[in-house]
């Protein structure tokens, strides 16, 4: 899944991207609102977190501006700003939910959960990811094959959602690299092989039908032998 931060505090948007990062998630960072407009133009996010203090437009300005274009994203609005009125006026201007400066990450954490959850649900009336014998279930995370559960760590969870999501698809090295760790791919890096290892010997190892393949030269591919 990916997350769009929109923060101007360096500090806190580098706290934010590592975090959410490292509980599995795909996230781009920018610090305005016209770039964070930009980003929603040509990419899809799963939700963003917006903070209101932002050079020139504002971030109320940029909620209000989503809504009216019809960008239904689950927006969390981040603000110092703690009275009550502040946070009705951050929810009547399309903001999905409102957490105050200072904050935990793991509040941060649940209430992206919960906005991304209520999205998934009222917008599609599934949320299992499956093919064969594999199953993903979008809201509690749980990955299944056939009865056997599989523990993933967060970026081969990413991984082979990305791999659900696109079945019989070949999806080369530079793909992967882009969507899991979200920077410019690296022809002399192998960590993409290196993952790709290791989520296979979970997903593979121990059933007779072998479902991750080598595309030899390209990438690989989820499809039955």
């Amino acid at each position: 899944m990916r997350i769009l931060v929109i923060e101007d505090d360096e500090k806190i948007a580098s706290f934010l991207t590592q975090g959410l990062k490292e509980v599995g998630y795909t996230v781009d960072s920018v610090r305005t609102a016209e770039e964070g407009l930009q980003r929603f133009e040509t990419k899809t996010y799963d939700a963003a977190v917006v903070d209101i203090m932002l050079p020139g437009m504002d971030g109320l300005q940029l909620v209000e501006t989503l809504r009216n274009r019809g960008n239904r994203t689950p927006l969390l609005i981040l603000s110092a700003r703690r009275s009550v009125d502040d946070r009705v006026l951050g929810l009547q201007k399309g903001g999905d939910d409102y957490l105050v400066k200072p904050f935990s990450f793991a509040e941060l954490w649940a209430r992206l959960q919960a906005l991304i959850r209520r999205a998934t649900l009222s917008t599609s009336p599934t949320t299992i990811l499956r093919y064969e014998d594999l199953e993903m279930n979008l809201v509690t995370r749980e990955v299944k094959r056939g009865n056997t559960r599989i523990d993933l760590q967060p970026r081969e969870y990413a991984l082979l959602e990305y791999f659900l999501r696109h079945p019989e698809q070949v999806l080369t090295k530079t793909l992967i690299m882009e969507h899991v760790w979200n920077y410019d791919f690296d022809p002399q890096t192998n960590v993409v092989d290196v993952l790709v290892h290791r989520l296979r010997t979970k997903i593979d190892k121990d059933f007779s039908s072998k479902l991750i393949h080598t595309i030899r030269g390209i990438g690989y591919v989820l499809r039955k032998e």
